[in-house]
């Protein structure tokens, strides 16, 4: 199935301890569509300013990205993030948000893109996403992302858009947050009765948890002995879970192999975008060196053979 992201297009300004990059490509949509785009065909919804030229637009063009419904304003700045890591990467310090163009958004999708199988929210206001998911009737299969800061100002319509979509990809305590229940299972049992068959936990640096109504799977994340720049990771991970499940067509998001295997590839990816700053580690990336991680994945979460005492 086809797939389309609606989400922010944007440059970064990063800094970690292992260097920094003043300005670069990146946004949810891109991170999103770049992994997904190894898996099935993506199409890419957002806004830019003139700002953003044939450079950017090559980053997504060479890994087949659809880039139509792209929205160029003209006289407008594209939306751009300064941020910074400490030796703790789990959490980014903001310097400084310039929406630019991103603060008017407002989505126009064509008829190709309405018609996508499969489609993904990213983390946008949740009036826009519901309104998105009401325009994209053909899609079979939807997720979002979300946030502290829609669960703080928009709680109400976050919960209505959680009604109409598939798959659920938040972080832990963004979970806990919006259900005000301390325990992780519980409190995605919670988010499962809001409407979604599947809510997926990310955890950094500790993997992501997937819950269905019947079973759980956790997964680690892939060691790496090199982590750069995390920004992007969260993307990156639903953008191989995603893609991976349109690529198997109608009723992959109702079989819990089907979803496991997801996790995987979604892990792998991720794991990819964090070893370099932004896309430049997923922009040379191979369809072979992500089944080899993915191999390695399968080894290392093993246990056959280990006896029960």
């Amino acid at each position: 199935m086809s797939l389309v992201v609606v989400g922010s297009i944007a440059f970064d300004a990063v800094k970690t301890p292992f260097g920094e990059r003043e300005k670069m490509l990146g946004g949810s949509a891109v991170h999103f569509s770049l992994a997904a785009s190894f898996f099935t065909d993506v199409r890419v919804v957002g806004p830019v300013g003139d700002d953003f030229g044939d450079a950017e637009y090559e980053v997504l063009h060479s890994r087949g990205v659809n880039t139509d419904d792209i929205e160029r304003v003209e006289g407008g700045q594209t939306f751009f993030w300064r941020g910074r890591y400490e030796f703790d990467l789990n959490t980014a310090h903001t310097e400084d948000t310039q929406l630019g163009v991103f603060g008017e958004f407002d989505p126009k999708l064509s008829d190709a893109s309405r018609s996508a199988g499969t489609l993904f929210l990213a983390n946008i206001q949740p009036d826009l996403q519901r309104r998105v998911r009401e325009l994209c009737d053909g899609a079979q299969m939807a997720g979002l992302d979300s946030m502290n800061l829609w669960i703080d100002t928009a709680r109400d319509s976050l919960v209505q858009t959680i009604g109409v979509v598939d798959l659920v990809f938040m972080n832990d305590a963004e979970i806990r947050m919006l259900t005000e229940e301390p325990n992780l299972v519980r409190a995605a049992r919670k988010v499962m009765e809001m409407g979604p068959r599947v809510v997926i936990a990310k955890q950094g640096e500790y993997g992501a948890a997937l819950f269905t109504e019947s079973g759980f799977f956790a997964l680690p994340a892939y060691p790496l002995e090199t982590v750069i720049d995390p920004t992007g990771a969260g993307d990156s991970f639903a953008g191989g879970f995603l893609g991976y499940l349109a690529s198997q067509g109608e009723g992959a998001a109702e079989d819990d192999t089907e979803l496991r295997r997801a996790m995987t590839y979604g892990s792998t990816l991720a794991s990819f975008n964090v070893e370099e700053f932004g896309t430049e580690r997923v922009s040379r990336l191979t369809r072979d060196e992500i089944d080899a991680r993915f191999e390695d994945f399968r080894h290392i979460t093993a246990i056959e053979g280990v006896p029960a005492r």
